[in-house]
């Protein structure tokens, strides 16, 4: 999947708005074209990030974006969250993933499922987050990806992993993020309300 024609160059993914605007569905829409080329239908392509999804991809950005205080650091992570996302989307469906590798594939809903509802749990409930948990659940999840995609995608790939979980299970970024008085409180109840949707539609 990281041949020379599946892969994005640095710079590519630009939003045909501008580069000062950010979303997640036009970045997805570009790394489809890009990776799956003449192997996949619009159908597929619009199938592998649904509307939820890039909702709360675009609100990870605002809140790594405010965190960080680097708009180039944020979108290179979305980036690399998109791009592993698609990949996966793709080889999954295609069977690409042999007996072995869909018992991961189920570990890994299962331990995703349980993640969602600790986060969404974490802000409906005040006073019950704990950074230590859900940056443990985030690295599990890690672990079961890396795991998942081993005979599949290069070293550039699993890097691209890392970085993503890197910054999303860091204590201190959690921390910003569920502070009952800080600045990323409106994009966590948007996250939120984006995951709870995809538990009631069984996405999750």
């Amino acid at each position: 999947m990281d041949s020379d024609s599946g892969e994005l160059s640095e710079g590519e993914l630009v939003s045909p708005a501008g580069p000062d605007c950010f979303s997640s569905k036009n970045l997805a829409l570009q790394a489809q074209k890009k990776i799956l080329s003449k192997m996949a239908t619009k159908t597929m392509a619009n199938m592998l990030i649904d509307d939820t999804s890039s909702e709360i991809f675009d609100e990870l950005y605002k809140v790594t974006k405010e965190h960080t205080r680097n708009k180039k650091e944020a979108h290179k992570i979305m980036k690399d969250l998109i791009k592993v996302a698609i990949k996966i989307g793709i080889l999954y469906r295609n069977n690409q993933f042999n007996h072995e590798e869909m018992e991961i594939v189920d570990k890994f809903r299962k331990k995703l499922n349980q993640t969602a509802m600790t986060i969404v749990s974490f802000y409906e409930v005040e006073y019950t987050f704990d950074r230590n948990v859900l940056a443990e659940l985030l690295n599990e999840c890690k672990d079961l990806v890396h795991e998942l995609v081993d005979r599949h995608l290069t070293p550039k790939s699993h890097g691209r992993i890392n970085h993503v979980f890197n910054h999303f299970a860091d204590v201190e970024f959690l921390t910003a993020l569920y502070s009952l008085d800080g600045d990323c409180r409106p994009y966590l109840k948007k996250i939120c309300d984006g995951i709870n949707k995809l538990l009631d539609e069984k996405i999750l």
